[in-house]
């Protein structure tokens, strides 16, 4: 019986230990997030620049064609090996 208390404690501390260093650690958070918004004007300001053009997307006919096309070689290249 002794064991199986020993067992019960050793895992009531180590939920506790974890327990703490998990409250600690947000309150370290909302203390650095309260701390560090003081100083937010201090930082650039962002730049509303157009977000760069992309290449027009393939049809999606085409697409599923080329995924059918590699999917049927991957099965036949497994199917090779056996």
């Amino acid at each position: 019986m002794n064991l199986l208390g020993d067992g019960i404690l050793l895992m009531v501390v180590g939920m506790g230990a974890v327990f703490l260093f998990l409250v600690i650690m947000v309150l370290w958070i909302t203390f650095s997030s309260r701390i560090l918004s003081n100083f937010a004007h201090l930082l650039p300001e962002t730049s509303t620049a157009p977000a760069p053009k992309r290449a027009p997307a393939k049809p999606a006919a085409e697409e599923d064609s080329t995924l059918l096309a590699v999917i049927t070689a991957a099965i036949h290249k497994h199917r090779s090996r056996r």
